[in-house]
């Protein structure tokens, strides 16, 4: 090959040119991005709309649904989910990959403001976002005090504290948890009204009339001007005190006269507590290219600063920080790395036993994988633990190309030949393996370039990862390996070598005279040798359906997130109660470091006061003896514990995996589909009570449900009418007494708040409070609320969800440590029995992303085995010897199955600790990918020695027998130092092991199996497919022409 033979020649530009890549490198990994996984944005749009006081079927009708009919039409939609629930509706809108998000989320825009003037004009206006993987805090700070309340502590963090933390570089936003946002409210006594004959639409109209500002104009002369300022805005709660509400004649009615204004906050329902103390939670976002540990950096350094600043008696402290782990993961990557390193680099000496020729592969490391950095560099990616998991991956690969070549060039040196001759005859020899190795192992990750979702998307930078270091190895391989072979290996003849070299030496050809009789039995026996292939391959489909299937696999982050859900209709107070059940169970596992608890967090406006939320801490890795799982899940865990303790409520602990979306996200989720609101809860509950008897599932939650106590109001329109009293004023006085209305704004401190006006809670305890309401009628006469509508009590829904526009119920569970797979085969053979004909269902969750990864990995891995093929077949200029060198993808899954299956077995038999994530998952089958182009490179180098030799004129077997001697070692050299260089993965240990784990697991097992069967089963291959062609060619040579003969001379074996 001309670049070797240049390389060989001119040695000073072979080392320039490899230092050019090792010095790109460096300065890529100085400019790359840290963070905890690839930069991926799922174009997810999000539109939460608020509209106060209003029932769960008032929003779905008023704002869902009219909002979803305009959405719905928008070009690239994969799902349309929605939520409408009291107060508040929330719609979801995910896209296709193909589409950019901030031209989707301008479609979105466009589509809302079309139809706002056909929705309620009570609603605040729609809040469009846009959803990223980035989207969730990576520090979540804790502010507290034992003198300031929550809303004190809520202005100091929205006026102080939250533009300071926006004002680190990389910050994107800051979100504030728990808040009790200022609003000057105004609180109504009924009895007061009645008595002063005031209503409250006469509060509202006062409010508008006096409690406004409006540009007037300017005052000028010849020489100067002065522009005029009406101040019409009240202030304080003194002067809302002094509004005027109505007059009659001399008599003024204030507002004190009906009730009082106070400084007070919008919801009332929020709650937050850290380490048991009130408190509100500031959570930071990074901008999505930022470097999360740079930014955690630098908000640590703006709380110091902070310090300083804040009033005597209050705390800011860092509640959970994710860049902890982040730098944990990496910094166990980049150990495990250099481990893999040393580990290669023995095998390699082991096999050499010769210090010099351990130092050109060696070099091929260093090289490859800072080379690699520039490549992630120039693509915009970032270091994180997916690219670095690539490079530990690839330690052990970088090296089989040098390997190779220096195997070649060492055995023409042993032969005799001096090192220069050695190495320009080596390398016409090796070059096309060396090539075609690399071409191989490049075209599996090809496929992951056409997916279309975030899991393709996630793994595309591992891909890259991997491609750009073998590419780069081969061409160490092709330019440095060979001109340093050529001068740093010394001519063998009359050398002498110690005992080691000899010991190692005589071992060496005792194994290589074994094999090459077992080879020739082999050969000898091809048909005994097709049965226990056959018998083999029996074996791992047997323990491919013994493994049971998860999505990702469970990491001890040091953290969890914990939601505790009370019935519908229960106070944000009963719930509290539930939770500080939880938190003392929490408090009292030793393990804890810190924890923080919210009742109803609304982000994107009301939050459930049936919901609450504790996210916790742990002690780090070293200063505990179990992990997280045990913990929680483990007997008589914080799970358990939860279950028997936490009456009143469902309490779930969510452990998190590798790849986070959202805390609330279920493991678990079953949507059922039906338009029959009363069908479809009463489908739900039995289905729920089902799923509840399975022994896999605890915590079972359905999220719709029609069980929450409602009073309805129905107007009597005539008796309205001849009354002359309006049904909108009725709706309207309503929505304001019970609804908590805003009706007017208010400055403070440069910002805008509600003024906000509701009865007096003790105005509104029972349905009897509605009797003490009046109504103006169109007379201006006082009328009775009483006299125009009746009462009765029922139930309603909790929440109406949709999915794909219809009516959805969701039932969502905890599965714990039992793989998704597992539940999801149980709960369709359920529902294949027991879903009544006229419903849809749908999973959410791990277990719609479980599916779709499945489904998306396989098809990779069938696309990724054509395109080798075809790789192959351009290469060896042949359709039949391709299908021999992929022999080897099976032979390399029974191990990987094998060793997976075996491990995972061990476990549950009690022979050893259960090993976590010892299934398919994601991970493993990433490892599978990643296998079906290792496992090529031993059949590529017996072939391709094999084809050389027919070209000598030896028959198929004697060059196949000639191949199996000739490339034992470097067969060997190259499948121990892969797996060398993957042990540290498959033994896994310190953060974030439980995801590399079962990717090396699958590589390890892969490699021995098949670097084993390969030997025995590739050269009776071989040979079977090699005597085929030759039969063909002797059953019809006589009936063919020159053109047709020179087209079945394809099923032969090239002659070069």
């Amino acid at each position: 090959m001309i670049l070797s033979r240049v390389s060989i020649q001119r040695p000073i530009l072979a080392l320039m040119m490899n230092l050019v890549l090792v010095l790109f490198g460096l300065i890529g990994l100085s400019r790359l991005p840290v963070r905890e996984l690839p930069d991926i944005d799922p174009p997810i749009v999000s539109v939460s709309t608020v509209y106060p006081g209003a029932n769960a079927q008032v929003v779905e009708t008023e704002v869902t649904e009219r909002l979803e009919e305009v959405i719905n039409n928008i070009e690239g939609i994969r799902t349309l989910t929605s939520e409408s629930r009291e107060g508040v509706s929330n719609i979801t809108i995910e896209f296709d990959l193909s589409r950019d998000i901030d031209i989707a989320a301008q479609d979105v825009r466009d589509r809302v403001s079309r139809v706002r003037g056909a929705l309620p004009q009570d609603i605040r206006e729609p809040i469009i976002a846009k959803q990223d993987s980035d989207a969730q805090p990576i520090i979540w700070n804790a502010l507290n005090s034992d003198r300031y309340s929550p809303l004190e502590l809520t202005t100091l963090a929205e006026r102080q504290i939250k533009p300071r933390l926006q004002s680190v570089p990389g910050v994107s936003s800051v979100i504030i948890g728990g808040e009790k946002r200022f609003a000057m409210r105004l609180w109504l006594d009924s009895e007061k009204m009645a008595a002063r004959r005031v209503a409250v639409l006469d509060v509202e109209r006062a409010l508008r009339q006096q409690n406004i500002e409006l540009p007037s104009g300017r005052v000028e002369n010849l020489d100067r001007e002065m522009t005029i300022q009406t101040r019409g805005e009240l202030k304080t709660a003194e002067e809302f005190n002094n509004l005027v509400i109505r007059a009659e004649g001399p008599n003024l009615v204030r507002m004190r006269d009906i009730g009082r204004a106070e400084e007070g906050a919008e919801d009332y329902r929020t709650i937050a507590r850290a380490g048991g103390k009130p408190c509100v939670f500031l959570g930071v976002v990074k901008q999505a290219k930022a470097n999360t540990v740079s930014v955690a950096k630098g908000v640590r350094a703006e709380i110091d600063a902070l310090h300083r600043t804040l009033p005597q008696g209050c705390d800011l402290w860092v509640a959970y920080d994710a860049s902890v782990y982040v730098e944990q993961a990496i910094e166990q990557v980049w150990e495990t790395l250099g481990l893999a390193f040393l580990l290669v680099v023995l095998i390699i000496f082991v096999f050499l036993r010769n210090f010099r020729a351990t130092i050109i592969p060696s070099v091929a490391i260093p090289v490859s994988i800072l080379g690699t950095f520039a490549i992630l560099y120039l693509f915009g990616y970032s270091v994180n633990i997916l690219t670095m998991l690539a490079l530990v991956l690839s330690i052990g690969v970088v090296v089989d190309d040098a390997i190779v070549v220096l195997e070649a060039i060492y055995r023409h040196i042993e032969e005799g030949m001096p090192p220069l001759k050695a190495a320009f005859k080596a390398m016409e020899e090796i070059s096309f393996a060396v090539i075609a190795i690399t071409i191989s192992l490049v075209a599996v990750f090809a496929p992951l370039a056409f997916q279309k979702s975030a899991t393709g998307r996630l793994f595309i930078e591992f891909a890259v990862a991997v491609s750009g270091a073998v590419v780069i190895s081969a061409f160490v391989a092709l330019t440095l390996s060979p001109t340093m072979s050529a001068r740093v290996l010394k001519s063998l003849q009359g050398a002498q070598h110690g005992p080691v070299f000899n010991f190692f030496e005589r071992g060496f050809n005792w194994l290589s005279s074994a094999y090459e009789r077992g080879l020739k039995l082999a050969l000898r026996h091809r048909v005994l040798m097709v049965g226990v292939t056959i018998g083999t391959l029996a074996v791992m489909v047997l323990a491919f359906r013994g493994l049971e299937q998860d999505f990702l696999p469970q990491e001890d982050k040091s953290r969890m997130f914990c939601l505790v859900l009370t019935p519908n209709g229960s106070t944000s107070e009963f719930t509290d109660r539930q939770l500080r059940k939880a938190e003392k169970i929490i408090a009292s596992v030793p393990e804890v470091a810190t924890y923080g608890a919210m009742v109803a967090p609304g982000f994107n406006g009301p939050g459930q006061a049936n919901l609450g939320v504790i996210f916790v801490r742990f002690k780090d890795l070293s200063q505990r003896q179990r992990s997280v799982q045990q913990i929680v899940l483990g007997p008589g865990g914080v799970q358990e514990r939860f279950f028997s303790q936490v009456e009143g409520a469902i309490s779930i602990a969510n452990l998190p995996t590798a790849i986070e979306v959202s805390f609330r996200q279920a493991k678990f989720e079953l949507i059922l589909q039906n338009q029959d609101l009363e069908v479809l809860n009463k489908v739900a509950q039995d289905i729920a009570n089902k799923v509840r008897g399975m022994n896999n599932l605890r915590s079972v939650n359905v999220g719709f449900e029609v069980n929450k106590p409602e009073l309805r109001v129905s107007i009597d329109r005539s008796r309205a009418a001849s009354l002359g009293v309006s049904i909108e004023d009725i709706s309207r006085a309503m929505q304001i007494l019970f609804g908590g209305l805003d009706l007017s704004r208010i400055k403070v401190g440069g910002k805008e708040y509600y003024v906000m006006a509701q009865l007096e809670r003790q105005s509104r305890l029972t349905p009897q409070d509605l009797d003490k309401i009046f109504v103006r009628n169109d007379k201006g006469e006082l009328i009775q609320l009483s006299s125009v509508v009746t009462r009765t009590q029922g139930a309603a829904p909790n929440a109406i969800s949709h999915y794909g526009r219809l009516r959805s119920a969701s039932i969502s569970a905890s599965p714990g440590a039992v793989p998704i797979g597992t539940v999801v085969k149980e709960v369709e053979a359920m529902l294949a029995r027991e879903l009544p004909p006229g419903f849809l269902y749908a999973w959410g969750g791990d277990a719609r992303n479980l599916s779709d990864a499945n489904a998306e990995v396989w098809w990779v891995l069938g696309l990724a085995a054509i395109i080798v093929y075809m790789t192959l077949a351009a290469q060896f200029e042949s359709l039949v010897h391709p299908f021999t060198v992929m022999l080897a993808v099976p032979l390399g899954a029974i191990g990987a199955f094998g060793l997976l299956w075996l491990l995972d077995l061990g476990g549950k038999a009690g022979l050893y600790p259960p090993i976590a994530a010892m299934n398919i998952n994601l991970f493993s089958l990433i490892g599978l990918v990643l296998l079906l182009g290792l496992v090529t490179k031993n059949s590529i180098l017996l072939v391709e020695y094999a084809n050389q030799q027919l070209a000598k004129g030896l028959d198929s077997h004697e060059a196949m027998i000639q191949a199996g001697r000739v490339r034992l070692r470097p067969i060997l050299m190259t499948a121990f130092s892969t797996i060398a260089g993957i042990l540290p993965i498959a033994i896994g240990f310190g953060a974030g092991a439980e995801s590399r784990r079962p990717m090396g697991v699958a590589v390890v097992g892969g490699m021995l199996t098949s670097t084993f069967l390969t030997l025995f089963v590739i050269p009776v291959a071989y040979t079977l497919f090699s005597d085929f062609a030759a039969w063909v060619k002797r059953k019809f040579a006589a009936g063919l022409d020159d053109k047709t003969a020179a087209r079945a001379s394809q099923l032969e074996v090239p002659s070069k």
